[in-house]
């Protein structure tokens, strides 16, 4: 019998391209995940999944039941939503889907309020490195909330949050311009890019070519939270999301010219349920898009 757990595992590791990536984001032991997966493939009969060069791929049975799992757990959810409705907020457990960069940082004070006003409601955070994998997969029901970049089109719900700003962090030692530092500056300079699979390097490309050159690349890399160290310990500037920086990480920042800025929303599938639209109401308010010991040029008060 197919089970509801099989099918959210099976769609996490589709989703995230690895076990292991799926194991950390969903809070079980990898080999807890395997065995779902196995467990769904004897019930089926075949295999669904199939070790690539990168990660894992579907195999054609795992391509051709994925639209049906992904509706049962979608048809799972909504049954939960109900059932939340008629309960109130008491007890359960939120799914929220979030970009890395976000958790980082700006979501930090959020959780904490939560769980000092919710102490029964429990916080499942999912991080995606890629926008559009994050919308694929809770446009087919992988989280109750998703916290990112505004989609440009969403048939659910749509909450803006805000403005999220970037923030060029350079070698430890650099001097650090009074004003805005123009990006055009740095064509000449060996950039910490971003791996393909992290959505902020589409970011950097397009910033970089809006300036009038392509980066040339000292390193890659695909964890948002390496970008800042990287170019902190000399291998060149990094553009990263503001709200990733805490006041106790000693590097050099300036804001670039013009500036980089992307809206940041709160997007559902459906009508939020209480739950949700308690977590929503709560981003609203305490959601911290610039770190407070950050402020552009333009705001800071100068003697």
């Amino acid at each position: 019998m197919v089970t509801v757990q099989q099918v959210e595992r099976f769609l996490a590791v589709v989703a995230h391209g690895t076990f292991t990536a799926a194991a950390e984001q969903t809070n079980v032991t990898q080999p807890a995940l395997s065995r779902s997966v196995r467990e769904l493939e004897r019930t089926i009969g075949a295999p669904l999944l199939e070790r690539c060069p990168r990660g894992v791929g579907l195999t054609p049975v795992g391509r051709a039941i994925l639209p049906a799992a992904r509706a049962l757990l979608a048809e799972a959810h909504r049954v939960r939503d109900i059932g939340r409705r008629a309960a109130g907020l008491q007890t359960g457990e939120l799914h929220v889907a979030s970009v890395q960069s976000l958790t980082l940082g700006a979501l930090l004070q959020v959780v904490h309020r939560w769980q000092e006003k919710y102490p029964l409601i429990s916080l499942r955070l999912s991080e995606f490195t890629h926008r559009a994998r994050l919308e694929e997969a809770v446009r087919d029901g992988f989280a109750d909330v998703a916290v990112a970049p505004r989609p440009d089109a969403w048939a659910g719900p749509v909450h803006d949050l805000g403005v999220e700003e970037f923030v060029l962090v350079l070698p430890t030692g650099s001097p650090v311009p009074a004003g805005r530092l123009p990006v055009r500056s740095l064509a000449g300079r060996r950039w910490v890019h971003y791996e393909q699979e992290n959505g902020l390097s589409d970011v950097v490309d397009q910033v970089c070519a809006a300036a009038g050159f392509v980066p040339e690349v000292a390193v890659r890399t695909l964890q948002t939270s390496a970008a800042p160290r990287l170019a902190a310990a000399g291998l060149g500037p990094a553009l990263v999301p503001a709200n990733v920086l805490s006041p106790t990480d000693a590097v050099a920042v300036a804001f670039p010219e013009p500036a980089v800025r992307r809206p940041i929303a709160a997007f559902t599938r459906h009508a939020p349920d209480p739950v949700a639209g308690a977590f929503i109401a709560m981003l609203a308010e305490h959601v911290a898009l610039l770190p407070a010991h950050l402020r552009p040029p333009e705001h800071q008060i100068r003697a």
